[in-house]
């Protein structure tokens, strides 16, 4: 079985850290690929490290010919029986000789969705995968039919973390350290955190991530007057050992259909607070697995973070089932037997 993984993702991203998680962890379990990606030097080493040799496309706009003779060319050569394309605009320049064109030489055609998207870029394909029951249950309420419509969940790396020497970033061995992951885009809502963590004394708060946000969220650390207690630490490849120095793990989105960090912190056995958005929300049991609160809403952040700080039983309730959720139901070897399994089957189809 050959399978042909197109991504034409942003330099950073969580699709784009699952993109090339399980690219490795496929290629691990034997499975014959050929990878096909915009360029991005760091991408690129992490798979070359791992044994996977890219093919590298611009995936520019509508004009951009090079790309739509490039992907062709790959799939003439490697004639994979495959082809997984990664959201919108992978799927937009994947040819349209699917199994559905019943073209002599064709190929299943799956797209991996992470979000919520228009369906019109989906038109050719033969099947959908969404990584939460709730974008498969939007996909069939969007008239997509059930039986190609298929939930395969996301996993992330469950090697513990090494913690790392606070004092290297300047901060304090014994306070309360909380941690945000992600990029610094609007719909990750920084802005609440920051809000948040200025009402709750004597902590730090180490944000992770990289973005266009990044100027205006530092204004608003120095006009709320915490400054000096925020670490604001650029993009990370070492999430896990993050995750194992901190003591709670915050995740604000205004916008997050699946909640990837949250996982990556259940499976460092971390409590979680988190805004009550579509992933975290469904992923989260309030009071068992993290703490919920409205989307928005610094002052209810502020007084759950206090709670997780004041409470040792809910903080070490809430790390522990957690984890047991993680361990239960996203591991890689199980997320990876899925993807096996179902590509089996979609030759079978």
């Amino acid at each position: 079985m050959r399978v042909l993984q197109a991504m034409a993702g942003a330099p950073y991203g969580g699709a784009e850290a699952f993109f090339t998680r399980l690219v490795i962890a496929l290629h691990q379990a034997g499975l014959e690929q050929r990878v096909l990606m915009r360029p991005n030097e760091a991408r690129e080493t992490i798979l070359q490290d791992n044994g996977i040799r890219p093919m590298l496309a611009r995936f520019g706009g509508a004009l951009d010919i090079t790309t739509r003779y490039t992907f062709k060319s790959q799939i003439k050569d490697f004639k994979p029986d495959i082809v997984m394309t990664w959201m919108n605009r992978a799927t937009h320049f994947c040819p349209s000789t699917g199994a559905k064109s019943g073209e002599k030489g064709s190929f299943v055609h799956i797209a991996r969705l992470g979000g919520y998207y228009d369906l019109k870029y989906y038109k050719s394909c033969d099947h959908l995968i969404g990584n939460t029951e709730d974008i498969v249950q939007y996909l069939t309420q969007s008239g997509w039919p059930q039986e190609r419509a298929h939930y395969l969940p996301n996993f992330v790396a469950g090697k513990q973390g090494k913690p790392i020497d606070r004092g290297k970033l300047y901060t304090p061995k014994n306070t309360t350290l909380i941690l945000g992951l992600g990029r610094l885009h609007p719909n990750k809502a920084f802005d609440t955190l920051l809000e948040a963590v200025s009402r709750v004394p004597n902590t730090y708060l180490w944000i992770a991530g990289e973005g266009p946000e990044r100027e205006k969220l530092e204004s608003l650390a120095e006009k709320l007057a915490i400054k000096p207690r925020v670490r604001f630490l650029g993009w990370r490849e070492d999430a896990a050992d993050l995750l194992a120095t901190c003591d709670i793990f915050v995740c604000p989105s205004r916008h997050e259909p699946l909640g990837n960090v949250v996982i990556e912190a259940w499976a460092q056995s971390k409590p979680v607070v988190a805004a009550d958005g579509l992933g975290p929300g469904t992923l989260i049991e309030h009071m068992e697995t993290g703490l919920l609160v409205p989307v928005d809403d610094a002052p209810m952040m502020g007084r759950a973070i206090r709670h997780v700080i004041e409470n040792d039983d809910v903080r070490e309730r809430i790390a522990r089932q957690g984890n047991d959720v993680y361990q239960e139901h996203f591991m890689e070897s199980q997320v990876v037997d899925k993807y096996m399994s179902f590509f089996e089957e979609r030759l079978k189809d």
